[in-house]
């Protein structure tokens, strides 16, 4: 039976226990461990500076090529160690090679940082003589640890993501399981070498193995420090909501003004393409990725901006401008079949009073809720996605300077206009929205069913009741 891996990674971090799993991998036949291979200051081991005849400087040229060659004059399966702080270029490469075998070893956050702290103080990175041993006591800072544990969490994700996209597995390794001859034995089947280790090498010892809280300066202040961090994440929303794209294609330029509106789709936009069309003579619009790129390098000192409403707003614009009287016949047809909506296209718009149209609106929302949330077999409309997903969409080809809140909106623009040198044309009244003002259909339902179908827009855009 062929080999199922050509290399391995080991992904960890300092203080995890990757020397002690280095060591232990040793006692398998036929399976060796090249260290830090790409840690930015040294290859391998501390201070060496060449591996298999690549240089330090041959490697950040062409990192692969250490690779290769670890790979092809190896005599048995090689691998390395790999932290978040390396070579990114090389953990893509590594993540998307299925001819390459992940372990993914991990130990508890408060004991790696505790670790971290100790050795940087001592500077005693790895123990193999008891009687060498260094002391000292770390001190428990909460804003640091914290930083820690985001960017600890970060890479974690970024693997876990990596390998579900692409239907890998990885074997998982935790700290307290390296003492375990079974679990190493365990970790060559996955490695699909024949050896097996006879005994586990007691090179290394443990350091520091007191219980953590006699470990710090400030047993005290870590528990509380602790207590406040949101171990299991409870205060996450959940996002099962489709990410969307830059959305090149519906931004508007000023004709002769350097102005970019990457429009939000929630029924200002005709408003705001007016008002630019009055200060810059005009508006340039359907932009692919390099007639947009053309336009930023023509226009230096551009400006860009987009516009938030309330969601609340946003979501009666959606309803009434595409539900009521648009175009989405699949969503009435969605509403009709799973909430018995009524709407003025079945009971006719003499029957359609605010009572109807109210009920109606609390259908739509509850219809959102399930569709952000992956509920339902219609897309997500543009119309109706969450303004964080938007902004976030923004990102793949650059972020708006400028985020204006509409009720701040002439500010904003005044804002905008003086930017580029200009004076701020008049704002476009806004149109009467729908059959009843939406202050007539909002009440404590409505709002509760809206903040429930825009929890993430509620909680990262700090929006509050609309009605104050």
């Amino acid at each position: 039976m062929p080999q199922p891996f050509d290399y391995y990674v080991i992904l960890a971090e300092m203080r995890t226990g990757s020397n002690l799993l280095e060591q232990n991998l040793s006692a398998i036949p036929g399976v060796l461990c090249y260290g830090e291979a790409y840690n930015p200051s040294f290859i391998g081991k501390k201070k060496a500076e060449e591996l298999f005849g690549i240089t330090l400087a041959a490697r950040e040229a062409d990192p692969l090529a250490l690779l290769q060659r670890m790979v092809a004059e190896s005599p048995g399966l090689p691998g390395f160690r790999f932290f978040h702080d390396h070579d990114p270029r090389v953990l893509a490469h590594v993540l998307e090679d299925r001819r390459c075998a992940k372990i993914v070893l991990s130990r508890n956050p408060i004991e790696s940082y505790v670790s971290l702290k100790i050795a940087g103080q001592t500077g005693q990175w790895i123990l193999s003589d008891l009687k060498r041993q260094k002391q000292a006591k770390a001190r428990f800072d909460g804003t640091e640890f914290a930083r820690y544990l985001d960017t600890l969490q970060g890479f974690q994700l970024t693997v876990l993501h990596a390998l579900q996209v692409s239907g890998q597995t990885a074997f998982y390794i935790d700290y307290e399981d390296l003492g375990d001859l079974a679990v190493l034995n365990g970790l060559a089947a996955f490695l699909g070498v024949p050896g097996r280790a006879e005994a586990l090498p007691d090179a290394l010892k443990k350091q520091n193995p007191e219980e953590i809280a006699d470990k710090v300066e400030n047993p005290e202040e870590m528990a509380a420090g602790l207590a406040r961090l949101d171990r299991f994440n409870l205060a996450r929303t959940p996002n099962f909501e489709p990410r969307r794209g830059a959305g090149i294609p519906g931004m508007i330029a000023g004709a002769k003004a350097p102005l970019l509106y990457m429009p939000i789709r929630s029924g200002i936009e005709d408003r705001l393409t007016a008002w630019l069309a009055a200060l810059g003579e005009g508006v340039a619009d359907g932009f692919t990725q390099k007639t947009l790129r053309q336009w930023r390098r023509a226009n230096p000192g551009h400006r860009s901006f987009t516009v938030l409403r309330h969601p609340l707003v946003r979501a009666y614009d959606s309803f009434c401008r595409h539900i009521v009287e648009g175009r989405f016949a699949e969503v009435r047809q969605t509403l009709r079949r799973l909430y018995k909506t009524r709407l003025p296209q079945e009971i006719g718009a003499a029957a359609y009073d605010l009572a109807a149209h109210r009920a109606a609106f609390l259908d739509f929302l509850r219809f959102v809720k399930g569709n952000l949330n992956g509920q339902t077999s219609l897309r997500t409309d543009a119309c109706w996605a969450s303004q964080l997903a938007h902004l976030q969409g923004f990102g793949h080809a650059a972020g708006p300077d400028l985020v204006i809140r509409e009720d701040r909106l002439a500010e904003g623009l005044a804002y905008l206009a003086a930017e580029i040198g200009r004076r701020a044309p008049p704002l476009p009244e806004a149109l009467p929205l729908g059959p009843f003002p939406l202050a007539a259909v909002a009440d404590a339902e409505i709002e509760a069913a809206c903040q429930e179908a825009y929890q993430r827009d509620f909680a990262h855009l700090s929006f509050g009741d609309w009605r104050g």
